[in-house]
C-alpha cells in the first residue's frame, strides 16, 4: 500500500506544526531567561565592583582579586555554587522568588520542557511505527500512545501556560522597565483556561458504543436465515453471531463491540443485515456477503475493532477539543500527528482484512457471487445516496411520505443503464461503518473473478431468483417502520437545513426560518438588544447582517462588555466599526454570545449557498458567474 501524496503532505505539515507548538514557547523562554539572567548578572557585578572600588580599606590587590571573583561568580553561577564561603552572597542574590532564582528556574523548566517535547515527538513517531508491526502490537501501541500522549500533552500545556504567564511579566519588565497588569491577567486567564480544559477533557467520559437503527431478529422471526448463518459460520470455523439485527442501511457488518438498539444494549457478536440489499441480492450473492462478514469473526477482526473502536472515538474527541481552549492547542498537533500515523497503519491492516475475508467467503460460497454482490451493493449505495442528495437539495419543505425506498427500488435499474452509472462506479466503494475497504476492482481480482466495467450494468439489472429477505417473517413491516422513522428524521434535518438556506422570500419560508431562528431579546442595563435572522436591533439602531463584516466581543473593567461590529465599508483609516455596549447583560452573557454566533453563521451559510447556486446556474447557461 503506497503512501498517497496527500498523506505525505499532511504528515509533513503536522510534523512542522508539532515542532512549532512543542518548541516555540520553551525555546523562547530559554533564550529570554538566559538573556535576562546575563543582563541581571552584569548589573549586579557592576554594582558590586562599584562598591569594591569605593572601599578605602581594601588594597589594589584585594580589589582586583574581589573583582575577579565576582566576575567569575555572577548570580547565575553563585546560585548553583555550594561553596560555604559564598553562603552570604547566595542568600543576598539567590533568595527564593528573587530575580536570579526565577531566571534560573525558568531556564531549567524551559530546557527540560524542550527535552520532554523532543522525547514526546520521538515517542509519537516510534509508537506510530510500532503500529505497523502486527495487530497485537498495534493495540499495545495505541494503548501506550493514548495514555502517554494525553497525559504528557496535559503536562506540556501546563508547563507552557506557566511560561507564558511568567513571560507576560518579565519581558516588559526587562525590555521596558515596566509591566502591564492587563497583559498579565489576560495571559493568566488564558493559561488557567487551557490547563483546566486539558485536565477536565482528559478525565471526561465519552460515549463509546455504536448506535444501530434496526430491529432484532429472533429465531422465530427468520428460522431458515439463522440456520444458514450458523451453517456458514461452522464452515468458516467460527462461532455464529449472538444477535442478528435487520435494518435499512446500505451495508452489512459484524461487530463484537456493544451496540445500542433503541432502548436495548446488545453485547457479544452482532450481525447487521440490510433488508433492502437482501432484496437486490440473489440468495447466493447474499450468502457470499454473510460469509464475508462472518470471516471477520473468524479472524478476530471484529474483536480487534471492538477493543480499539471506543478508544479511537475518545481519542479523536479529546484531540478535537484540545484545539478549543487557546494554549491547549499545544497538545493538539502532537495528538493529531500520532493519530494520522496510526490511522495509516490501521487502514493498511483494514485493507488486508477485507481481502482476506473476501477470499474466505469465496471458499465457502463462489468467487463470482462475491464479485457480483460487490457490484450490486456499491450500485445500490451510490444510487440511494444520489436520491437522498436530490431530496435534501430540494428548496421546499417535504410534506407527507418521501418514498425513498420506492424511488430507489424503481430507479435502480434505469440508473444502471445510464451513462452516469458507469462513471460513478469507477470510483465506487462498498460502504462499511467500521473499516475502510479496498477499491472495487482490486477486491474482485483478489478472489479471481474480475468483472469488466462495461458489464456492471448487466449485473445490477439481473433480478434475484430468490431472496433471503423472503425468509424474514415480518420483513415488509420492519422495513415500513424503519423507513417511516428514517424519513421523519430526514424531513426534520431537511427542514432545519432550509432554515439556513432561506433569506426568506415569503410567509412559508419565513415560518421555517422563525421556527429555528426566532427573534431573541436580551435585557441590558439601559434598554434591550434583539438578535434575529435579519440582524441586530438595539434601542438606537438596527444593523443588518449584510452590514456585518466581522464580530468581536470585548471586555473592559470600566466600560463593561461590548460587541464590536466591523462593517464592509472603509472609514477614514480602516474598516468602519460600531460598538454596542452590553452593560447589564450579566449571566446572559454566554447565551447571548452563542445566539449571536449562531444567527451570524446562519446568514453567512445562506449567502454562501446563494452564491454557489448563482455560480452553478451561470455555469449551466455558459454565462460568467
Amino acid at each position: 500500500m503506497t503512501r498517497h501524496p496527500t498523506f505525505r503532505k499532511e504528515l509533513l505539515r503536522l510534523v512542522a506544526l508539532c515542532l512549532l507548538s512543542l518548541f516555540l514557547v520553551p525555546a523562547g523562554t530559554l533564550w529570554f531567561a538566559r538573556y535576562a539572567s546575563a543582563e541581571f548578572d552584569a548589573a549586579i557585578v557592576q554594582a558590586i565592583e562599584e562598591r569594591i572600588d569605593g572601599d578605602p580599606r581594601a588594597s589594589p590587590e584585594q580589589k582586583a582579586a574581589a573583582r575577579a571573583y565576582y566576575r567569575s561568580h555572577p548570580p547565575s553561577v553563585a546560585c548553583n555554587d555550594a561553596d560555604p564561603e559564598a553562603q552570604d552572597y547566595r542568600e543576598a542574590v539567590c533568595a527564593r522568588y528573587s530575580r536570579a532564582w526565577q531566571f534560573g528556574v525558568a531556564e531549567r523548566v524551559a530546557y527540560w520542557t524542550l527535552v520532554g517535547g523532543a522525547a514526546l515527538l520521538a515517542a509519537a513517531l516510534a509508537l506510530g511505527a510500532l503500529a505497523f508491526a502486527s495487530r497485537g502490537l498495534r493495540y499495545a501501541s495505541f494503548v501506550a500512545g493514548w495514555r502517554l500522549m494525553t497525559l504528557a500533552s496535559a503536562v506540556e500545556v501546563a508547563a507552557q501556560s506557566a511560561m507564558c504567564v511568567w513571560l507576560s511579566f518579565w519581558v516588559t519588565a526587562v525590555f521596558f522597565q515596566s509591566y502591564f497588569v492587563k497583559l498579565i491577567i489576560i495571559a493568566g486567564l488564558f493559561a488557567a483556561a487551557a490547563v483546566f480544559f486539558a485536565v477536565y477533557t482528559l478525565f471526561r467520559k465519552y460515549p463509546g458504543e455504536h448506535a444501530v437503527e434496526g430491529e432484532l431478529l429472533g429465531e422465530a422471526d427468520a428460522p431458515r436465515l439463522w440456520a444458514r448463518v450458523r451453517e456458514l459460520a461452522g464452515r468458516l470455523g467460527t462461532a455464529p453471531p449472538d444477535h442478528i439485527v435487520a435494518g435499512i442501511d446500505a451495508n452489512f457488518f459484524v461487530t463484537e463491540a456493544p451496540v445500542t438498539l433503541g432502548e436495548r444494549r446488545l453485547t457479544g457478536r452482532t450481525l447487521y443485515l440490510s433488508i433492502p440489499l437482501l432484496r437486490v441480492l440473489d440468495s447466493t450473492e447474499a450468502e457470499a456477503v454473510l460469509a464475508h462478514e462472518l470471516a471477520h469473526l473468524q479472524g478476530g477482526d471484529a474483536r480487534s475493532s471492538a477493543a480499539l473502536g471506543p478508544m479511537l472515538i475518545r481519542y479523536d474527541i479529546y484531540t478535537a477539543q484540545m484545539r478549543q481552549a487557546g494554549l491547549s492547542i499545544v497538545a493538539h498537533y502532537l495528538l493529531r500527528l500520532y493519530r494520522v500515523i496510526f490511522q495509516f497503519a490501521l487502514s493498511r491492516d483494514s485493507r488486508e482484512r477485507e481481502l482476506r475475508a473476501d477470499r474466505s467467503a469465496a471458499a465457502v460460497a463462489t468467487p463470482s457471487a462475491i464479485a457480483q454482490s460487490l457490484v450490486k451493493i456499491a450500485a445500490y449505495a451510490n444510487y440511494r445516496s444520489n436520491v437522498e442528495g436530490r431530496l435534501f437539495a430540494h428548496d421546499q419543505r417535504h410534506t407527507g411520505e418521501l418514498g425513498i425506498a420506492g424511488f430507489v427500488a424503481s430507479g435502480l435499474l434505469p440508473y444502471a443503464a445510464s451513462g452516469e452509472f458507469l462513471d460513478a462506479m469507477k470510483t465506487a466503494n462498498v460502504p462499511h461503518p467500521f473499516d475502510s475497504h479496498p477499491p472495487l476492482g482490486e477486491r474482485m481480482r483478489n478472489v479471481g473473478s474480475p468483472i469488466d466495467e462495461a458489464a456492471y450494468g448487466e449485473v445490477v439489472s439481473r433480478l434475484p431468483q430468490s431472496s433471503w429477505a423472503d425468509e424474514i417473517v415480518d420483513a415488509a413491516a420492519i422495513e415500513q417502520r424503519l423507513w417511516q422513522a428514517y424519513e421523519e428524521r430526514f424531513s426534520q434535518s431537511h427542514e432545519r437545513a432550509l432554515a439556513y438556506r432561506y433569506e426568506p422570500a415569503n410567509d412559508d419560508e419565513r415560518a421555517i426560518v422563525l421556527k429555528y431562528f426566532p427573534p431573541l431579546s436580551f435585557a441590558l442595563a439601559k434598554g434591550a438588544i434583539e438578535i434575529s435572522h435579519a440582524g441586530i436591533r438595539t434601542d438606537a439602531e438596527f444593523i443588518r447582517w449584510d452590514s456585518v463584516k466581522a464580530l468581536a466581543f470585548a471586555s473592559g473593567n470600566l466600560g463593561g462588555d461590548r460587541l464590536v461590529v466591523t462593517h464592509p465599508e472603509k472609514g477614514l483609516v480602516t474598516w468602519r466599526r460600531t460598538t454596542i455596549k452590553l452593560r447589564g447583560l450579566g449571566k446572559q452573557s454566554d447565551a447571548f454570545r452563542a445566539v449571536v454566533g449562531q444567527y451570524w453563521q446562519r446568514h453567512q451559510i445562506m449567502r454562501a449557498q446563494q452564491a454557489a447556486a448563482a455560480a452553478a446556474d451561470a455555469h449551466r447557461s455558459g454565462a460568467p458567474a
